[in-house]
């Protein structure tokens, strides 16, 4: 079954390049496959087994990998449980419930439950993001902090990088580089084997497409947890001003970080993040 995927083979060389980086995993890890009501999911756990617990939630079209810059310094003092995301290019299943049902909620219940974690922050980039505001919104006790790195749902989503996207898929490796390049808001870095599965991904995998619902005031005045929102100013996939804007307007409680010269993904935690997390 290719599940998301073009082809057979085009899974299998997704799944290759994702199992070579995540043997590259800069600390110790644990890796664990839970049952739950939408398939299996997969699961990284890094970081002292006492330290307080981090859901970390994957943009569109990434997995756990996304990580790995930045892992070391997460879990030095947390036990940061990164998830491979339903519907994603990971192991997890492939089901894609309808975003803004309760089904992502209801299978993050089944995802801590089996971990074992009743409480904890929660780390979401992009679409990750999303996720982590929808099920905080819906399960407010069980979430500790929030951290949102360019989160979709809050400001307008871009649609010219979906157009962009389909018109440079003719050129092959060039395109999806200078695609990933506008996304990134930086030159993509050469012999980056995380840069190659991305790149992988891209020609491989068949993204969730259609808007993403957008959150409403009451629901983001609704969030009274301690809520941290870092954004780029550079972002070519949402609107993070309109982001900030909107953040600053319905969650008194939150602190919004604007990077001016910083695209839609993230590599490395800022300080004002991980102490912020605790970490």
């Amino acid at each position: 079954m290719t599940g998301n995927y073009r082809s057979e083979l085009g899974k299998r060389i997704v799944e290759q390049r994702y199992r070579a980086l995540l043997d590259k995993w800069p600390v110790e890890k644990t890796e664990l496959r839970v049952p739950t009501r939408e398939g299996e999911t997969f699961v990284v756990a890094s970081g002292p087994e006492d330290a307080p617990p981090v859901i970390a939630l994957q943009g569109s079209g990434a997995n756990s990998a996304m990580w790995l810059p930045s892992i070391a310094e997460l879990s030095a003092r947390l036990r940061v449980y990164a998830v491979d995301v339903i519907g994603e290019p990971g192991f997890s299943a492939p089901s894609r419930p309808e975003l803004g049902s309760e089904s992502y909620a209801l299978w993050l219940d089944d995802v801590l439950r089996e971990l074992g974690v009743d409480h904890a922050a929660f780390l979401g980039v992009s679409l990750g993001g999303w996720f982590a505001i929808d099920y905080a919104s819906r399960r407010p006790d069980a979430v500790s902090k929030l951290v949102l790195q360019t989160p979709s749902g809050i400001g307008r989503q871009k649609l010219g990088v979906l157009f962009k996207a389909i018109a440079l898929r003719p050129f092959g490796d060039w395109g999806a580089k200078k695609l990933l390049r506008g996304v990134a808001g930086e030159e993509v870095p050469k012999g980056n084997e995380l840069v190659d599965l991305m790149l992988s991904v891209g020609k491989q995998f068949q993204y969730r497409m259609g808007t993403i619902p957008i959150f409403s005031d009451e629901t983001l005045a609704g969030l009274k947890m301690p809520v941290f929102v870092e954004v780029g100013g550079k972002d070519s996939m949402i609107d993070t001003y309109g982001t900030q804007r909107r953040v600053e307007a319905n969650m008194p409680n939150a602190l919004v970080r604007m990077l001016p010269d910083a695209g839609h993904l993230p590599l490395k935690p800022s300080r004002p993040l991980l102490k912020f997390l605790g970490g």
